[in-house]
């Protein structure tokens, strides 16, 4: 008797238990249904689902070194910009990479493309030598010591002061140069170049030991990075929802590998070239000519691009610029005022502590937006952070003795920022 009782208890309890959980299942579902389907106010056109958790972005899988860390950066919707423009402004977060830019890629697969061709070998005394204006120089010393080479950086002595600390705490030799003309054989680029064909022929280093040019603007390395990596990073991380990129060029490396990659998935994908003051792309974009104003108005300061901001702007064609030209739509100019200013209002607006030539992409996705109208995905680079531009572009002294405006005010929006 008892048994039968207990039997029946059984049967019940499995039969409330059975309801419970199928009433829980219903509410659930619906409650996501409605959570799902229910109309959100939203000013951007990309769905959220695109919008990847950062988990989905950089694994959690364990890498092998420094190197391992470079890259599959996230993709973060900037607020303030999207808001303000009506369409969704997207940075991608290059100063995530381990030294802090966009440039560790093309440091990385320059020493692997030697390597592969059997040009260097590690560990036996060989050097990597580069001119550059800090950032790239920082991602070859970083990747150098790693991989088992000395680097030799050769830069323009009017760079931020931290550029150079940072390169000689990284093990870097650091040979700073006046800025001149790409002409002179003295300019910073032309004299790493120098320097590499001169290594070992005083007979102090090892017969293996190789001094190698890494050639960033020239080293097709530097554009195939960004077409094998960046490019399909963006492509996945927007669903393909994309209706413009717009990037400044210094090299041209990433504007070109970014801009053929999407472009062969997304003919009618837009190509907007950012060019800060003093450089000559803009002109050669818009009207076929290497020109800028500051050549003729006969007001530069400085012999490379008359710029507070590093990084971009150039005055000459290089092949990795050359090899995505065909495929820029459109060119936006930005001045220092813009930039310096865009920097502050990110910071007060977004948290986000960003470098000159992030400054200056950021105001040529305002233009962009401005131009499409609201309702499209605009993509960007935040190329690297602030923290490396402290005592230039974000020194409020600097900004002063050079007459540059920098104040924001409290009502200034990008209305005012970007005119």
């Amino acid at each position: 008797m008892s048994t039968h009782k207990d039997n029946r208890q059984l049967l019940w309890g499995v039969i409330l238990g059975s309801l419970v959980t199928a009433s829980s299942i219903t509410l659930y579902l619906n409650l996501f249904s409605s959570k799902k389907h229910s109309p959100r106010h939203r000013r951007d056109s990309l769905d959220s689902n695109h919008l990847c958790p950062p988990g989905n972005i950089r694994g959690m899988e364990i890498v092998d070194g420094v190197d391992g860390l470079i890259g599959n950066t996230p993709l973060m919707k900037i607020r303030s910009l999207s808001e303000a423009t009506g369409c969704t402004i997207l940075g991608k977060a290059e100063f995530l990479n381990p030294g802090g830019s966009a440039k560790d890629r093309v440091a990385l697969n320059i020493i692997k493309t030697a390597e592969e061709q059997g040009i260097l070998q590690p560990d036996n005394g060989s050097t990597v030598f580069e001119g550059t204006v800090g950032s790239t120089g920082i991602s070859i010393a970083m990747i150098a010591r790693a991989k088992g080479y000395n680097a030799w950086i050769v830069m323009p002595d009017d760079q931020a002061k931290e550029k150079y600390q940072l390169l000689e705490k990284l093990g870097a030799t650091v040979e700073k140069v006046r800025p001149v003309s790409i002409i002179d054989k003295r300019q910073f680029v032309n004299l790493a170049r120098t320097r590499a064909e001169e290594f070992g022929k005083d007979g102090e280093t090892s017969k293996e030991a190789q001094g190698y040019f890494a050639d960033q603007f020239e080293n097709r390395a530097n554009f195939q990075i960004h077409y094998q990596t960046t490019g399909p990073e963006i492509y996945r991380q927007t669903g393909g929802k994309v209706d413009a990129i717009v990037l400044g060029a210094g090299t041209g490396g990433t504007l070109s590998g970014i801009s053929t990659y999407l472009k062969s998935l997304l003919p009618g994908l837009k190509v907007f070239l950012v060019d800060p003051q003093g450089s000559g792309l803009y002109h050669k974009v818009k009207h076929g000519i290497m020109y800028s104003p500051t050549e003729a108005e006969g007001t530069r300061r400085r012999h490379q691009v008359d710029t507070v901001v590093e990084g971009i702007g150039i005055n000459r064609l290089t092949q990795n610029f050359d090899i995505g030209r065909d495929h820029i739509d459109d060119a936006f100019r930005a001045t220092d005022e813009e930039a310096v200013k865009m920097a502050r209002y990110l910071v007060r607006e977004d948290g986000l502590f960003i470098g000159s030539s992030s400054a200056v992409n950021c105001v040529g996705a305002v233009r962009a937006a401005r131009k499409l109208g609201p309702g499209h995905v605009i993509v960007t680079l935040l190329n690297d952070s602030g923290q490396r531009h402290l005592t230039k572009f974000w020194s409020d002294e600097y900004m002063k003795e050079n007459g540059i405006p920098y104040e924001l005010k409290e009502d200034d929006t990008i209305d005012t920022i970007v005119r």
